[in-house]
């Protein structure tokens, strides 16, 4: 009888040698050793053991790839675990990959970026990353890596669980390294498939910058952009939503692709308003938008990222997810601890499901890779030539 492509294993115990010997033994027992690819992740409790953690996970899954990562809080199947004592681990036979330690070193006015080589002898069909917040700019990155692997989407996002320079932990192998990114590139043995949630309900009509600069945006549809927000929100909320709007809760969505004609969750890149010149009539929004941008405005609320998050999800299908989740979600947005992993649950199965709280999330949008925040992302494997669950 043949074992299954994937497993995953999320341990409790506050004892980091016990917790690393739950989950992989878990997983041995699950789809046995030398797996393609294991990714493990740990809460901060057990951020110090990671090194310890890695070398177990090596020395009995012996996998061809392992990474790793501390964060503030991890994912595992059905489940989220915040700021106690965890490991999540998830392995998978994917076919060939390559892995890639990658640096970040400022050149002349940018960056330059060490580690990546291009794959040879196969198309790849993701890249997974996670990074260090202090040392490595993934929008930059992915700005560098668009034409070296055009159409192929990214996951992943910044580690949380460092409280300042110098504190990430990230696994590349047995070793552990406290900058930089550590990435997997996989190849056609899987395919994948990708969601990314960014929890924005539309407000009003599509509307079309007319005057802006980088990140201020100055009017739309030829009036300020002010009276524009005040105008769209007015018709699509009522007094008493109106009323409680907070700050952060106000979104500018931009449609990255102008050729999609009825545009739906998905298909905007939605950056928070972070500002207001009420003299001025100008919005500073979280990111540069561009003359002549069709954009509409959006709003966050728990209700609309659980809505936003089961819709683009449904129908899916998948053997195995990876859930890349911001780490202003979980019991910080919802009343359910544990709804993404739970929602992804939901929609596929009980599938094998490892991931992390990131503070910044990648993933793609229209064709595009971001980074974004406050986001579920999530991609789906499936096992090619396969009826997935």
């Amino acid at each position: 009888m043949s074992r299954p492509a994937f497993a995953s294993a999320l341990s409790r115990h506050p004892v980091a040698s016990q917790a690393v010997g739950e989950v992989v033994g878990a997983v041995l027992e699950e789809a046995g050793e030398r797996p393609d690819l294991v990714l493990v992740t740990v809460t901060r409790p057990h951020a110090g053991a990671l090194e310890d953690i890695l070398a177990t996970v090596d020395a009995v899954l012996h996998p061809l790839t392992l990474l790793g990562a501390a964060a503030e809080s991890v994912v595992g199947r059905g489940a989220e675990v915040e700021a106690a004592p965890a490991v999540s681990l998830w392995a998978g036979r994917v076919g060939p990959l390559r892995s890639f330690e990658l640096t970040a070193t400022r050149a002349g006015g940018g960056w330059r970026f060490d580690g990546f080589a291009e794959p040879a002898g196969f198309a790849p069909s993701a890249l997974f990353v996670v990074a260090d917040p202090f040392s490595f700019p993934l929008g930059e990155f992915l700005g560098w890596l668009a034409p070296r692997l055009p159409g192929v989407p990214v996951v992943g996002g910044y580690a949380s669980g460092a409280r300042g320079p110098g504190g990430t932990r990230l696994g590349f192998g047995r070793r552990v390294v406290t900058a930089g990114a550590v990435a997997v590139l996989v190849g056609p043995g899987v395919e994948v498939e990708t969601v990314v949630s960014q929890g924005g309900r539309p407000c009003g009509r599509l509307l079309t910058v007319t005057a802006a600069e980088g990140g201020v945006v100055r009017e739309i549809a030829g009036r300020p952009a002010l009276d524009r927000l005040v105008a769209e929100m007015s018709s699509s909320l009522g007094p008493a939503e109106l009323e409680g709007l907070a700050g952060d809760s106000l979104l500018l969505g931009r449609l990255v692709d102008d050729r999609v004609t009825d545009p739906g969750p998905g298909d905007f890149l939605v950056r928070s308003v972070t500002g207001i010149d009420r003299h001025a009539g100008a919005l500073a929004v979280e990111d540069r938008v561009p003359v002549g941008a069709t954009v509409r405005f959006h709003l966050r609320d728990a209700d609309t990222a659980r809505w936003d998050l089961t819709t683009l999800l449904r129908g899916r299908r998948a053997d195995a997810a990876l859930l890349v989740t911001g780490h202003g979600r979980g019991s910080r947005l919802f009343d359910d601890a544990a709804h993404d992993a739970r929602a992804v649950g939901f929609a596929v199965g009980a599938v094998p499901l490892g991931g992390f709280f990131a503070g910044g999330e990648v993933g793609p949008v229209g064709g595009t890779n971001f980074v974004h925040a406050l986001t579920a992302s999530v991609a789906l494997l499936r096992e090619p030539g396969t009826s997935a669950r």
